[in-house]
């Protein structure tokens, strides 16, 4: 079901990147969660371009290589800043397990098990993630038609059923590493995220965003 929320509150808060960006709170959220919206720029008012970002604090803010995520976040930042449009951070620490059961689950991973099943080890699905929140958020904004930079198939289509037409979907770089390759493999594998990783082991950061 489509979360009814509403625009609390607005704050334009300048960024070390050089670009002002206008902080959305909101209210209506089930168990009081405290996602927000950034805005860059002039974004299209028509059909603007959107990354959903769920929360992750070991990539977001300590650079951890075992996934994208922190890279996947600086590049929607920048294309954001130049071209205009909005960041939806959602707070689904670990695909929706928390924190601390992320944690659990890269102790798991480290002794051989898959990204999924070390969720699934731990009782979880494999990913627990739901973005009504992030349709909320569109539709509090009154944004009903969007451009969605993903590369998760899921997410665009959780999306386009809680009513946000999604007009083209843009796909991120690509970020692979000795330490994240089986992370995105799985990922590939298991749940079609589009990433284009490369066929050889040369770990060099590739940046491939799709041309647009």
């Amino acid at each position: 079901m489509l979360e009814k929320v509403r625009v609390r509150n607005s704050v334009d808060i300048p960024l070390s990147m050089g670009v002002t960006g206008t902080f959305y709170t909101f209210l209506g959220f089930k168990n009081h969660q405290e996602h927000f919206a950034i805005k860059f720029g002039t974004p299209d008012q028509d059909c603007p371009l959107v990354r959903v970002h769920s929360e992750c604090l070991t990539g977001d803010v300590f650079q951890s290589l075992r996934c994208d995520c922190g890279n996947q976040l600086k590049e929607a930042m920048e294309v954001l800043a130049d071209r205009g449009g909005y960041l939806i951070y959602l707070r689904q620490e670990g695909r929706g397990i928390g924190l601390y059961h992320k944690i659990d689950a890269y102790v798991l991973q480290d002794q051989g098990f898959d990204t999924y099943e070390a969720n699934n080890k731990l009782n979880f699905p494999d990913d627990a993630r739901e973005f009504a929140c992030a349709a909320g958020i569109l539709e509090a904004l009154e944004i009903t038609s969007i451009k969605l930079l993903s590369n998760n198939p899921d997410k665009l289509r959780q999306i386009s059923d809680y009513g946000i037409h999604v007009k083209e979907m843009i796909s991120t770089g690509v970020y692979v590493n000795k330490h994240n390759i089986s992370y995105l493999k799985a990922k590939v594998k298991k749940h079609k995220h589009i990433i284009n990783l490369p066929q050889n082991n040369n770990w060099q950061l590739n940046k491939l965003l799709a041309s647009q």
